[in-house]
């Protein structure tokens, strides 16, 4: 019986963070996202719950869902007859079971195959749409378009014809400053959640983001391959005007500060808790049941 009882309380954590989620809208939390004040955070999964399903798949955000996730990581391509469906590979080789580009195959055809799980094996499940994905996501979890850019306007009208604008982050150019992004495609609306990603080592780091202050819903994602530059002792600072995201997957990342420390090796104040101390409020995980867990535990995930 006693080796039961911490599973017995991480499902009573759980149920408790569950309960708690039911009570804020995906617009909600975004729009706290941008309150220099909160103390919040929000947790994304990355690719979705691809260790219980398959990456990228409407199972893996009904997974996140009801896991409690605030934010549901996804990619972009588009098919031979000009659909945008939710792949991260240009080859659909490793995550289906099919063969070639995304892009040599019409929608029908790309959806004749099957996804496969984390492990290799296909599944039931089959490749979605953008369409499909904000459909089932709205008013449930935001959803962030990482690999997407390339079809930047797509995107945008999607959001605008789904009512979805207020639940979605669209990442643009890394490394790019608004003037630059912007004379690729044009003013950037102001209701538009966008997400600039920045190697915190380039010398123009703070030059690229001091640029995005115009556009008041810009998230910066830091990242940094070790935790010792200058510039990270006043990250937290940019909360003042934008979301701040960082990645605990890898540890070229985030200085090491990652995903498997904090799990495998039992560390989670030296890489969470170090992600936290610099005021972190999205962090992009792998472990997203755990790190749910270790927030609420904190009383950090509302």
């Amino acid at each position: 019986m006693m080796k039961m009882k911490p599973l017995f309380l991480q499902l009573s954590l759980l149920t408790i963070c569950l309960s708690g989620y039911a009570q804020s809208s995906p617009a909600k939390k975004l729009n706290e996202v941008f309150n220099p004040k909160s103390n919040s955070v929000l947790v994304t999964a990355h690719r979705g719950d691809w260790r219980n399903t398959a990456e990228n798949s409407v199972q893996a955000l009904k997974n996140c869902v009801a896991m409690g996730v605030d934010i549901m990581e996804l990619d972009l391509k588009r098919t031979k007859d000009g659909h945008l469906v939710i792949m991260h590979d240009v080859t659909i080789d490793r995550t289906t079971t099919g063969k070639g580009n995304a892009s040599d195959y019409t929608l029908a055809e790309i959806q004749s195959f099957y996804l496969r799980s984390g492990t290799g094996h296909p599944t039931k499940h089959r490749v979605p749409t953008f369409n499909e994905i904000l459909a089932a996501s709205k008013n449930k979890i935001i959803i962030d378009v990482d690999k997407g850019y390339d079809y930047f306007q797509e995107v945008v009208k999607a959001l605008r014809e789904t009512g979805t604008t207020g639940e979605i982050i669209v990442n643009v150019k890394n490394n790019t400053t608004l003037a630059g992004l912007e004379s690729e495609q044009g003013p950037i609306a102001d209701d538009i959640t966008i997400m600039e990603i920045v190697d915190m080592a380039r010398p123009d780091a703070m030059q690229i983001i001091d640029s995005y202050r115009k556009h008041q819903r810009t998230i910066i994602q830091a990242n940094f391959k070790t935790d010792t530059l200058a510039v990270l002792k006043d990250l937290g600072k940019l909360r003042a005007n934008y979301g701040l995201w960082i990645n605990s997957l890898w540890p070229e990342q985030n200085g090491g500060r990652d995903d498997d420390r904090a799990v495998e090796e039992n560390q989670p104040e030296e890489s969470w808790g170090w992600l936290l101390n610099h005021r972190a409020n999205m962090i992009q995980t792998d472990r997203p049941k755990e790190l749910i867990l270790y927030l609420q535990h904190k009383k950090l995930h509302l």
